[in-house]
């Protein structure tokens, strides 16, 4: 834990960095500075390779993708990958249950059946089934590419629902560096009940440099919070104290003309702590729980032109996540759990062009994971105490463009597993331009997806045991794979490149669904819950987004998502999925020349909690507000209320009240600048 110490002495010392930003947003007082403006790319030009492997102009790629660029993550001063998606239409952000942590849903599939990527290479499920976002700090990010929808064919098992691809960008040469620093206030809501007391705050920083055949950067990253806390004289906490450290090292070289080389090491570690209250009436028990993740990440890849139409990659990754937790009443400490997940996977393509009209790519897996879990000494794995599977999978797609103005992108995916065997997973991608000018384009497209979903270790081992709770939730060895069919239709129209507007139909079709189930036996009063697979399920609906890029400081998003599911099996709809959401972003400029504000509003309507008894969560509206001021090409200052409207859920039922913990939290910060980012 230095380095974890270390983060934390210099975090908390920069920190009074904020202070006089916040000064200066309350009092209005703008330098005269001449600001410098910095040209961004248009959306609609953003390059993006998730949807195809191949790089793409987002106008142009025939799978619809959504992008969060660089630019958007700096205006909204995202810390973490959860802060950088909030804005993605249609895509849900979860607390996960026990946790400080949050998890993504896509087209009302749940996030164990969505794929989070950094860099088009996987990462270990933070809670064994599904990864935490807010985990993964905004470091050195290029753009962010989320494909809703199975796309199996190119990534394999848990992309059911979609794809969230971090890419990063390369280290630049020269020397040059970068620190970003703020802090904030939940007022009223402080644990330590101090209202102008700094309840949360974060620094990151990051240098790099080098030739252009030799480039490194170092990145770090902390961010601690008090937590959130309505009622500070109780014992109870709703909202997590945490502190996350993050120190990632990139080196790219280019070996010779036409072969790159990349490699990096990523060391994260969290320390959070729950406060809680067990009300097993006529007892409530005062109760803690702290946990402990450290993640050890190394990646090496490499893209090399063989010969002027041939090109091969490769890429390597090796990952530890190491999870403890503890919990504490007064009288002792119980559920000492300790889990260690390792994931390894190493990947190799070809990429050849075939005259003007076929691109083929295809390419090799090899993927080996393992769990181990210990809780008091004793393993709740069944077996010898650690369970681990392996994977070949063999993939293959052409871009075919039979004419100028239709291409078709065919492909499937080979899986065999371990424990499952062999599974063929096909797709096809199609889009039909419709009008193409320097003005006008208009266009269609579709696809259809199978999706495929291997039993995770822990659905398939694990006992969670919760027996002072009244409960034990136990795996089940003999689970099926999940299979799935995703139907997407839509199309879009654009106006210069700067005005846009886009609709897609979506169906998918799940069978074999993985759910928990009461099996009936009591056991000294606890009741025994299993894994199995007991359902089937579809969700189906309508994604529209519109923007305008009016100037070169004026933007104009929105988007609304209609989202319908239903249990096959029982006729219900399905939990935690809401019928509505709508999307609004506007940013502008304000008085000063380099000074800008923006404004992210997002509506939920209310969800099924259970929809067996009809408990229903309440719909609500969230705003942000932010303001930036660039006082020259090195220096910006910013602040923000997030959840201006202050909406939270009723802590007295929290168990069915799905609105955000956090209330109305207001900051502010600086970053510095050297060299050319």
């Amino acid at each position: 834990m230095t380095y974890g110490l270390i983060m934390r002495v210099l975090s908390k010392s920069l920190v009074l960095c904020s202070v006089p930003a916040s000064l200066l947003f309350s009092s209005a007082v703008l330098p005269q500075t001449q600001p410098v403006e910095v040209d961004g790319t248009r959306y609609l030009d953003e390059l993006v390779v998730t949807g195809t492997r191949s790089e793409r102009r987002l106008l142009d790629t025939p799978v619809r993708t959504e992008v969060v660029t660089a630019k958007e993550i700096e205006k909204t001063h995202a810390r973490n990958l959860k802060e950088a998606l909030v804005n993605v239409p249609g895509l849900q952000l979860r607390a996960i249950h026990g946790k400080a942590g949050f998890e993504v849903w896509l087209q009302g599939v749940s996030s164990d059946r969505v794929l989070v990527l950094i860099d088009g290479l996987p990462m270990t499920a933070t809670t064994g089934s599904s990864v935490d976002v807010s985990q993964l700090a905004a470091l050195d990010i290029e753009r962010i590419e989320v494909v809703k929808g199975a796309t199996s064919a190119q990534y394999g098992s848990s992309a059911m629902g979609g794809v969230v691809n971090v890419i990063t960008r390369p280290p630049q040469p020269g020397l040059s560096g970068e620190l970003t620093t703020d802090s904030g206030t939940y007022r009223d809501q402080n644990p330590s009940a101090e209202k102008y007391e700094p309840s949360r705050y974060s620094v990151r920083a990051n240098v790099q440099g080098g030739s252009d055949a030799l480039s490194m950067r170092l990145s770090g990253s902390h961010q601690h919070s008090d937590g959130v806390d309505p009622e500070p004289e109780d014992w109870a906490m709703p909202g997590d104290e945490f502190d996350r450290n993050d120190l990632k090292l990139r080196a790219d070289w280019l070996a010779a003309q036409g072969h790159r080389i990349r490699a990096s090491l990523n060391r994260f570690e969290e320390e959070s702590v729950s406060r809680y209250v067990e009300r097993n009436p006529p007892n409530f028990d005062n109760q803690r729980k702290d946990e402990t993740v450290e993640r050890s990440r190394l990646v090496m890849s490499g893209d090399h032109k063989i010969v002027s139409s041939l090109r091969g990659g490769w890429s390597a990754v090796y990952e530890v996540l190491n999870d403890d937790t503890v919990k504490f009443n007064a009288n002792s400490s119980f559920d000492d759990r300790s889990a260690e997940h390792v994931l390894s996977k190493v990947s190799a393509n070809l990429e050849q062009n075939l005259g003007s009209t076929h691109l083929l790519k295809g390419g090799v897996d090899l993927k080996r994971e393992s769990l181990k879990q210990i809780k008091d000494g004793v393993s709740e794995l069944e077996g010898d105490g650690k369970q681990q599977r392996e994977g070949q999978d063999i993939w293959a797609q052409d871009t075919w463009m039979p004419t100028d103005k239709l291409e078709l992108v065919p492909g499937f995916r080979v899986q065999n597993d371990s424990d499952f065997g062999a599974h063929v997973a096909p797709k096809i991608n199609a889009r039909y331009d419709l009008a193409r000018s320097n003005g006008v384009a208009g266009f269609i497209r579709g696809g259809v997806g199978a999706g495929y979903r291997v039993p995770n270790l822990k659905e398939r081992y694990y006992r969670f045991d919760h027996s002072e709770l009244g409960y034990v939730v136990q795996g089940d060895e003999g689970l099926k794979p999940e299979e799935s069919v995703s139907y997407q239709l839509g199309g879009g129209v654009s106006w210069n490149r700067l005005a846009w507007l886009e609709t897609n139909a979506f169906l998918n079709d799940i069978d074999q669904l993985i759910q928990t189930y009461d099996t009936g036996v009591i056991n000294n009063g606890v009741q025994e819950f299993r894994y199995e697979n007991v359902a089937e399920a579809r969700t189906w609906g309508l994604e529209t987004t519109a923007g305008w890029e009016a100037a070169d400081r004026w933007r104009i998003t929105t988007g609304y998502t209609l989202t319908y599911t239903e249990d096959l099996e029982t006729g219900r709809e399905l939990n935690k999925v809401p019928r509505h959401q709508i999307d609004l972003g506007v940013d502008g400029p304000l008085f000063a020349r380099g000074l800008n504000w923006s404004v992210r509003i997002r509506y939920q309507s209310d969800e099924f909690v259970d929809a067996d008894r009809g408990t229903r969560s309440p719909g609500y509206t969230t705003a942000d507000l932010k303001l930036n001021y660039r006082m020259s090409s090195q220096v910006r200052l910013f602040g923000g209320v997030d959840n201006a409207t202050d909406v939270q859920r009723d802590f007295s039922n929290a168990s069915e009240d799905f609105r955000p913990v956090a209330g109305r939290f207001a900051y502010a910060g600086l970053s510095v600048s050297f060299g050319s980012q």
